[in-house]
């Protein structure tokens, strides 16, 4: 029972660590859009974009990729920003 108890209690502590650093990546964008494939683009205020993947990484997306919104619109990647969003998206998990 206390070991059914410890897993419960890690778990809910690893969710909340994810919340936290994808609220931090969210802070620092002026826009974020989620996409019908699960994944969330970040325009960030100098108009640089960065993808974050369904699992919650930076994830590499080649420039001028055709990307399809939840709502049916088409964006276009500008400024692959992977290293400043897996920056940002690790400052919330304590790495």
């Amino acid at each position: 029972m206390l070991k059914k108890m410890l897993v419960v209690a890690a778990l809910s502590i690893l969710g909340t660590t994810g919340a936290f650093a994808s609220d931090e990546a969210r802070a620092a964008a002026r826009e974020v859009i989620e996409l019908k494939d699960g994944s969330t683009v970040y325009i960030f205020k100098d108009g640089k974009m960065a993808m974050e993947d369904k699992y919650g990484r930076a994830t590499r997306m080649k420039k001028e990729t055709v990307m399809e919104t939840k709502d049916g619109r088409k964006i276009i990647m500008h400024g692959d920003e992977v290293m400043r969003l897996d920056s940002l998206l690790r400052h919330g998990d304590g790495s």
